[in-house]
């Protein structure tokens, strides 16, 4: 089975779930909104709809990252979750970040939480035992995918396969280093010079590969995150 859908909603909630059957949420990546808010979405949603939670960048960034300028936090409130916040540290701040985001996917009916760790936070030692204690403690019934951007492939490959996560990959770059059931991949465009390139219209000849890729696996997540990322949607699913 091969899921298609967009990080965002690029057009109308109402034009989006007329077209796609599943979106990452990027809103809850930048701050703590209103649960109202989800249920909101919910309701408004087919009951076949499927939301992706990605996880507040408490978890995952600190509070240099230009992302918190969304956040909607003061200085003095950013000051005093300074040293508790992002790289996978575990404690009562960020433990209670992910009490809301196994909320959140509660009211969504989510199956899936997507952590997406900065470049910045690299396969070093210390990274790899926050990483370990994090996904320790935040074991529960909602599956984790989690993107691990410039880790080696077996250390990559060792953490997924301990504590069962989902490994994110671009599949038109890399396949999964580990793999039991579900693959998720988010595509981004183009990559240039150790850049992405995220205003890229994908070629339907790329698109094609992409299919047979997604194809080779039970249940395969492509979640478009470029520019043209509805357009691209919806030639996909043509295919």
């Amino acid at each position: 089975m091969i899921k298609v859908g967009c990080c965002g909603f690029p057009v109308s909630k109402k034009k989006y779930f007329e077209k796609l059957k599943v979106v990452e949420i990027q809103q809850t990546f930048y701050k703590i909104i209103e649960e109202n808010t989800l249920k909101k979405w919910r309701d408004e949603a087919p009951k076949d709809f499927e939301f992706v939670i990605k996880a507040f960048q408490g978890i995952t960034h600190s509070i240099k990252s230009p992302t918190w300028k969304k956040s909607g936090m003061k200085k003095e409130e950013l000051k005093k979750i300074e040293k508790y916040v992002g790289e996978l540290k575990w404690n009562k701040v960020t433990s209670e970040y992910w009490d809301k985001m196994i909320k959140f996917s509660k009211i969504l009916d989510s199956k899936i939480i997507l952590i997406q760790l900065p470049s910045s936070f690299t396969d070093c030692e210390e990274n790899v035992k926050r990483a370990k204690d994090f996904f320790e403690n935040a074991k529960d019934k909602v599956k984790i995918a989690v993107e691990l951007r410039g880790w080696k492939e077996e250390n990559k490959k060792k953490i997924c396969k301990e504590f069962d996560l989902i490994d994110v990959i671009d599949l038109n770059v890399s396949e999964p280093s580990y793999y039991k059931d579900i693959v998720y991949s988010r595509l981004h465009g183009k990559y240039e010079n150790n850049r992405i390139i995220y205003k890229y219209d994908y070629p339907k000849e790329e698109l094609r590969k992409i299919k047979e890729k997604a194809k080779k696996y039970k249940e395969c997540y492509v979640m478009f995150n470029n520019v043209y990322m509805f357009k691209n949607a919806l030639e996909f699913l043509e295919l």
